[in-house]
């Protein structure tokens, strides 16, 4: 069977060393995590920890159970395949030299509904927010562009409908 992209939603302690715990988890188990994200929630107490990573189904069966042992775990949810709805942000910097460089990366930051966020003489710095293969393709498509730095916050995820992650 064929591994597959799961993105695991963590309500967690917001507590020294959660996070630590959580990786170590993985890192022990020889599991890779993908992208991780991790901020309070409503409940300064709690924190919302959203990973992807990929397995086949009994493997992702073997890290919920695990992540649910942890002490500062609260509850686990491994978004429904299809019925989430997921982002990512990033945060591009491109130099622009040229007065074309400037039109090329204000028309591929149309194209992707793209804001540029900082101008300075020599840089353009573009926000996107989008699926992982939108924010993939943005990139690609700046490929003729020099790229000074690329900063991702990870996949966020949040279930479809009446199903949520709280307590």
């Amino acid at each position: 069977m064929a591994k597959k992209r799961h993105i695991i939603s963590i309500l967690i302690e917001n507590e020294t060393g959660a996070l630590s715990r959580v990786a170590g988890l993985f890192s022990a188990r020889g599991y890779n995590i993908k992208s991780l994200t991790v901020a309070p929630t409503d409940d300064i107490s709690l924190s919302r920890m959203t990973l992807v990573t990929y397995g086949e189904p009994e493997i992702i069966e073997q890290i919920i159970k695990q992540l649910n042992k942890l002490i500062d775990v609260i509850k686990v949810m491994d978004l429904p395949h299809g019925n989430y709805i997921a982002r990512e942000m990033l945060m591009l910097k491109v130099a622009a030299g040229t007065t074309d460089d400037c039109a090329t990366i204000k028309r591929i930051s149309d194209i992707f509904r793209a804001r540029i966020i900082d101008v300075k003489q020599r840089t353009y710095t573009i926000e996107l927010t989008g699926r992982s293969d939108k924010l993939d393709s943005f990139i690609d498509a700046l490929e003729c562009q020099t790229i000074l730095e690329v900063v991702r916050s990870g996949v966020m995820g949040i279930a479809r409908g009446n199903t949520s992650l709280n307590i």
